[in-house]
């Protein structure tokens, strides 16, 4: 049986240009991305799967050599032409098909795809000036794309776009729904008009036709899933203007001065406890910050107003414009908290002892309205006050949190079910547009549609409440920076938080309902439609059967411990389970989504949590082993932490977790590409442990009756292999991303044997392997800078990457560890960088000039040497 053909991804990749892509994908929300539909936690780029898989699909120039031209340079010619697609196929403006240009380079990239597999399966050569045949052609032909851990479906989503047949399953119900929402839905009711009766016959193209009073808009029949967006729209405006008819009178607006009246935007609260001291026994708000607003000429600030009478101490706010007297921070830290009445100090365990007594309060501190240019902000309003404490919900979601789990953090203050994370006010807003969603549907079959069109857009609509469940609880904060609310899930975590927003549903500005449904509308109008539909399933991936008949593997699996999926799904689910459990009631039949079966490393849910994640991880990818191609590599995402500390070594205990699963499970690991798709810049990436990055593992097979090898035998092989394929790998990647590129030419030799060991019959693990790689990558690195300090060569390295501009303090850390060297001396004692706010730069060479922040310092670096001499012999 002849070799499997290479594919792209084996060989060489664009990685600048996919990583830059992906990188700046993250933010700000952008119309047509699946995070505007729904959130999903660590959801992979769109760029970087969309590079991948078509990198899988398509075949590297060196497997049809005989197609080229005979003469020097041709294979090398043709990579490059490949890498230029994926270069324009990562670009963001790709997804959007209404867009000619866009249309045919996704036209282009399919062809592409269909052309390796016409090359596999000996048949004629395809038109690429028919692209609806080329379509065709990958649908009856090419091998479906499987994700089993789909999450917030990118894999799946791009593998459609691309005009592959997707697969998608997980075990979670929400992450099975939004695959359903992306890829399954959508094609059924693909080019079907709109059923609303403000719906045209025809589609508006935005063009038009004639001039002066013949000038008509360019109308062409509904195409992709517009009338389905069409009708999101119409009916999620109906649920506005329905809803605000039974409970606009909640939410009063703001009087002005002269009498006019401006919609509030939010409502700003502070919790409160009790103070312990029995003189003043105010309750005491909990603010982290007095400031309220930090925009350039709208600074305001919440003044604490203490009262004093015959009932007691009470604490009040008032709103005021910044005039220099804002305190620093607020009432509340990390070490406790401070009474504004009576300057009492507690400690946080105080605080959780009162909230789980049932004794934590919320109070108004401002109202934030819309103004012409600016936001406005008053002093709580007593009608304001008075309307809030009027809502009584007559529903709750049911479900308890869990007493502990990852990134929730929140039950010690008192907060054990998941209706305690709304506001009364929060509840009887999403349980009014919930009851809504019953009506909707009626009213759509009252029109003519089918139950199954009303089951789907309904389907949307109540995402669009998941949606705003992630904004309107007393866990979104108010950022007096951008002057917006900030949703729950800012991170993947849900945190104590003292301040919190109540957003109004019924404004124009941030977070509100009509905006919320306008994303989900334009994402529906950009999903592609022109294949048949994907599949979605829930389904367990150590057991699941939707491996069989040979399916390529693409996937994102869990990181271990990073994040709890389940968990923090269940803040979803429990509104969603109501809603859509008619719909799909396999999904929605628990009462909270499924935990015991969840591959994750969590201590709180499991005595042996390694051991387990381990053993799924290995029982997983057996079966993928088993039971996929071999024709095509498989692709696995894998993020991982920076680095851990463990028995004195740099480690990370997920990567090797990975890593060695593989290798056990019969995976011979053929590539390591790592993938910047993390900004530098979020939350948690701060000097901090954290998500740093992905890296895509491709993988082939291993022979069954691949040879052992000594330990001494890989040593000498890395040593003969390693130099020409680290020499290779500067050519196409970036100093950032070639050391743990060179994790793959490693691997790629250690996994090719059924088994590595030592004289003594002891196993060679992945964690010693890897440390052997390393060594072999330093020895590398030693002929080429070997005389030079380690600080000299991590100044080196970097200047090759950044120059002198700003690079992330994460990946500086990485560095500077592979050369031996702490972040903090190159910072402190060194004077070569500078380091601040997540963000790392070298010192510029005017500070190595007389009366510089560095000249003073005797050099003790080649680095600081060479700047010193260059100045004093002049030749700045």
């Amino acid at each position: 049986m002849p070799a499997p053909r290479k594919k792209l991804i084996e060989m060489d990749i664009p990685l600048d240009a996919i990583n830059r892509e992906s990188a700046s994908e993250k933010s700000p929300a952008r119309a047509g991305h699946p995070s505007t539909l729904h959130i999903w936690w660590a959801r992979r780029p769109l760029a970087a799967c969309r590079a991948v898989i078509f990198a899988s699909m398509v075949d590297d120039p060196s497997s049809y050599r005989d197609e080229l031209p005979d003469e020097e340079g041709a294979e090398s010619a043709e990579r490059q032409r490949l890498h230029r697609i994926i270069e324009r196929l990562v670009k963001w403006d790709t997804i959007d098909e209404s867009k000619p240009e866009s249309r045919a380079l996704l036209e282009e990239a399919r062809y592409e795809i269909a052309r390796s597999v016409a090359r596999g399966e000996n048949q004629p050569s395809l038109d690429a000036n028919h692209p609806d045949a080329v379509l065709q052609y990958l649908k009856e032909n090419a091998l479906p794309i499987y994700d089993p851990f789909a999450g917030g479906g990118a894999i799946p989503l791009e593998t459609q776009r691309l005009g592959l047949r997707a697969i998608a399953s997980d075990l979670n119900p929400v992450a099975v729904l939004l695959n359903k929402a992306l890829i399954e839905i959508p094609p059924q009711f693909a080019g079907d008009s709109p059923v609303n009766p403000d719906a045209d016959t025809m589609m508006k193209t935005g063009k038009f036709t004639g001039r002066g009073k013949n000038r008509k808009p360019t109308l062409v029949p509904w195409r992709g899933a517009a009338g389905l967006a069409d009708d999101i729209r119409y009916y999620g405006k109906w649920m506005r203007e329905e809803a605000h008819k039974r409970i606009g009178h909640l939410y009063p607006k703001a009087k002005l001065p002269d009498g006019s009246e401006a919609t509030v935007v939010a409502w700003l609260y502070a919790r409160t406890v009790p103070c312990p001291n029995p003189v003043c026994r105010a309750n005491m708000p909990l603010v982290r910050t007095f400031r309220v607003s930090s925009k350039a000429n709208n600074h305001y600030w919440i003044k604490p107003v203490v009262n004093r009478d015959d009932n007691g101490t009470s604490v009040s706010f008032k709103v005021q414009k910044h005039d220099g007297g804002v305190p620093g921070g607020g009432t509340v830290g990390r070490n406790g908290a401070k009474c504004v009445a009576c300057d009492a100090s507690v400690r946080l365990a105080y605080v959780r002892e009162r909230a789980s007594a049932g004794e934590m309060r919320e109070q108004m501190t401002a109202v934030v309205a819309e103004g012409k240019s600016k936001r406005i902000f008053f002093s709580p309003i007593d009608e304001h006050v008075k309307a809030a404490r009027a809502a009584k919900p007559k529903w709750r979601p049911i479900g308890k949190l869990p007493e502990q789990a990852l990134g929730i953090s929140v039950q010690n203050y008192g907060f054990t079910e998941w209706h305690s994370l709304f506001t009364n006010k929060q509840l009887v807003a999403l349980t009014t547009f919930s009851d809504l969603i019953p009506e909707v549907r009626a009213l759509i079959i009252e029109r003519g549609a089918s139950s199954e069109y009303a089951d789907t857009v309904c389907t949307y609509l109540a995402l669009a409440i998941g949606k705003n469940t992630n904004s309107s609880s007393s866990f979104a904060r108010w950022d007096h920076s951008l002057n917006a609310v900030i949703r729950v899930f800012a991170s993947q975590r849900i945190p104590i938080i003292w301040d919190f927003a109540e957003v109004n549903l019924f404004s124009n500005s941030t977070q509100n309902w009509t905006s919320n449904i306008d994303w989900v509308a334009k994402l529906v109008e950009r999903l592609p439609t022109m294949v048949s539909a994907g599949e979605c399933h829930q389904a367990d991936a150590t057991t699941t059967i939707y491996a069989d008949n040979g399916p390529v593997i693409v996937t994102d699996p869990p990181y271990y411990d990073n994040v709890g999926y389940a968990d923090l799904s269940d803040f979803f689910y429990v509104w969603l389970r109501p809603l859509l459990r008619d719909i799909y009631p396999d999904l929605f039949s628990g009462i909270l989504t499924p935990k015991d079966e969840e591959m994750i490393a969590s201590p709180f849910r499991f005595s042996n949590p390694r051991e387990r994640f381990e053993k799924m991880m290995r029982d997983t990818l057996r079966l993928i082993r088993k039971r996929a191609t071999d024709e095509f590599p498989s692709s696995i995402f894998y993020a991982y932490k920076q680095r851990e500390e463990s028995e004195g070594r740099t480690t990370s205990t997920g990567w090797e977790t990975m890593l060695t699963a593989l290798v056990n499970a019969g995976f011979r690991i053929v590539g390591t590409w790592p993938m910047r798709t993390e900004l530098p810049g979020r939350l948690r990436a701060i000097k901090s442990n954290a998500l740093a990055s992905s890296v895509v593992l491709v993988c082939r097979p291993r022979p069954e009756d691949a040879p052992m090898a000594s330990r001494r035998q890989f040593i000498a092989e890395l040593k003969r292999e390693m130099p020409a394929r680290l020499a290779q790998l500067e050519s196409v990647v970036t100093p950032a991303d070639r050391d743990q590129s060179a994790i793959g030419p490693g691997m790629e030799i250690y996994s090719s044997y059924s088994r590595v060991e030592t004289a003594g019959g002891r196993p060679v693990t992945v964690g010693e392997a890897l440390e052997l790689i390393n060594d072999q990558i330093q020895e590398y690195d030693d002929r080429e800078e070997g005389e030079f300090d380690s600080s000299t060569r991590f100044c080196m390295a970097w200047l090759k990457q950044f120059g002198w501009g700003d690079g992330g303090y994460g990946i500086a850390q990485d560095w500077a560890r592979t050369k031996n060297v702490a972040i903090e001396t190159l910072r402190d004692e060194r004077r070569l960088l500078t380091a601040d706010r997540g963000v790392v730069r070298l010192r510029p060479p005017e500070d190595y000039a007389p009366g510089g922040d560095a000249a003073s310092l005797i050099p003790s670096t080649a680095w600081g040497a060479y700047h010193q001499m260059a100045w004093h012999f002049g030749s700045h």
